[in-house]
Parts: structure tokens; C-alpha cells; sequence
């Protein structure tokens, strides 16, 4: 298939074209057309039981699509596998943190990047001895200003700190286009404020897709905003065009 590409001749980071999901009789995604460029930063938000999930579940390759097609850099990937499309560019993080509490910050970084490689740790030989791998860590944990808290268990880390671990440890596999699910979810308002800090530091050049219901995050971090009602999207625009929009106050700020 020919790459998709815009008028400047850019090819997406992400691009969904018709894209279906059927569950038996209920249809969780409806026709969904998204387009997400290099180094944009967009939101997909909506009410509970909209499609958001399993909208992110086909882009990553959890769920084939019912029809519809998924390009990522232009390539069509809608029956790849999940491990496939992560070698072309793409991470994700998940609702549900998956850290090792007991392991140190560092060593759970450690381990996220040597889990992409062929060459797994071996238990006779002592972490520092894996010099590339120890020093993409540490600039790992230096670019989201986490250096200090390297040698600390996770467990003593707050709730906040480990939500943005968790997307540390998505960064491990150099991605260039990063699927956020609810980056906010169960954080306090200071939190949330430091989330949007901290997603707003990250690569320019990355391009970021996020479902996520904290508005002042979504608002903040988000160039780009697609409301998903019943499955469809219902409007994509800035995030002034959404706030002020009628249609999306009446079905999901709740302000019509």
C-alpha cells in the first residue's frame, strides 16, 4: 500500500481510516478516522463505555479490527502483532501500573530495556556489567529528571511518581509514537499538575496519543482533541473548539 501522507508531504505517526469493532452485537469503535502527526500531542476523551479502550486495544493489536485499516509511519499494520508494531516505533503504558514495588527505580528501568533485547541478563553476572544498557538508563532517568530517586524502592515512591515511571519505562523502547491510557488516573490535583509538567517535557519529536478524563491534563497537554461517543467520533478540534463546542458539553463536560 502507497504511504499516506499530508500536504507538506508528512507521513503520520498514526492513522486510522473506517476503523470497526464488533463485539457480537455491540459495536465498540464505529467508523473512528484519526490522524495523529510527528511530535503531536493528542487527547481521545468521552464518557465510560465510549470505545476509548478498545479503540487503543486495535491500535496496539490486542484486538483485530471488525474492518477498517491502522498505518503507523505508513505502514499498514491492522493484522500485524503487537510486537511488530513496537518495532516500528510504537509503546504504550496501561490504566493498571505494572512496576516491581520491592526492585529500586533504576533496576525496574533496567529491566525494561533489556527485556526488548535479544540478549537477556544473566543471573551470574552483576548489573553494571551491562554498560550500554546501565547507561540508557541512567539517561533515561535523567531527561524525566528521576536521577535522584534511582537507588529508592519503588514502593516508597507516591502514587504520582510511579504513574510517571510507568511511562519512563515505555520510553525504554525508543519509541516514536507513545500510547498513553489514562496517565492521570488516581492522581491528586498536585499530581495531575506535575503529570502535565512532566508530559510536557518530554521529546518535542515524539508524538503522543492519550485517552484520559483529567480535563485540566487533557487540556494542558493536548494540541489536538477527539471526542469518541458510542463508539464514534463525535468532533476533533483545539482544545478552545472542543471546550466551546455545544455538542461536546452536552454529552460529556456536562455544561449544555
Amino acid at each position: 500500500m502507497a504511504q499516506s501522507t499530508t500536504d507538506n508531504g508528512t507521513v503520520p505517526a498514526l492513522e486510522l481510516k473506517n476503523l470497526c469493532k464488533s463485539f457480537g452485537g455491540l459495536q465498540a469503535t464505529r467508523n473512528v478516522d484519526l490522524k495523529v502527526m510527528p511530535g503531536e500531542r493528542q487527547a481521545v476523551i468521552g464518557p465510560n463505555g465510549a470505545g476509548k479502550t478498545t479503540l487503543f486495544n486495535q491500535i496496539t493489536g490486542i484486538y483485530p479490527p471488525t474492518s477498517g485499516e491502522i498505518l503507523v509511519f505508513g505502514n499498514d499494520v491492522t493484522s500485524w502483532p503487537s510486537h511488530r508494531r513496537t518495532a516500528l516505533g510504537m509503546a504504550r503504558t496501561f490504566q493498571i501500573t505494572s512496576l516491581f514495588p520491592k526492585l529500586t527505580v533504576l533496576d525496574n528501568v533496567l529491566l525494561s530495556i533489556q527485556g526488548l533485547r535479544k540478549t537477556k541478563f544473566v543471573m551470574w553476572r552483576s548489573l553494571t556489567s551491562y554498560g550500554e544498557v546501565m547507561d540508557k538508563a541512567h539517561h533515561l532517568l535523567e531527561q524525566a529528571r528521576f536521577l535522584d530517586r534511582k537507588d529508592t524502592e519503588v514502593r516508597f515512591l507516591s502514587h504520582g511518581e510511579q504513574r510517571q515511571l510507568e511511562i519512563v519505562l515505555g520510553l525504554a523502547s525508543d519509541p516514536k509514537l507513545l500510547l498513553l491510557d489514562e496517565p492521570a488516573a488516581g492522581l491528586s490535583e498536585g499530581e495531575s499538575r506535575e503529570m502535565t509538567e512532566f508530559l510536557n517535557r518530554l521529546d518535542p519529536k515524539l508524538a503522543i496519543l492519550l485517552i484520559e478524563h483529567d480535563m485540566d491534563v487533557v487540556f494542558d497537554v493536548a494540541s489536538t482533541i477527539s471526542v469518541l461517543h458510542f463508539g464514534a467520533v463525535l468532533e476533533t478540534g483545539t482544545p478552545d473548539q472542543i471546550h466551546n463546542s455545544t455538542r461536546v458539553r452536552e454529552v460529556y463536560l456536562g455544561t449544555g
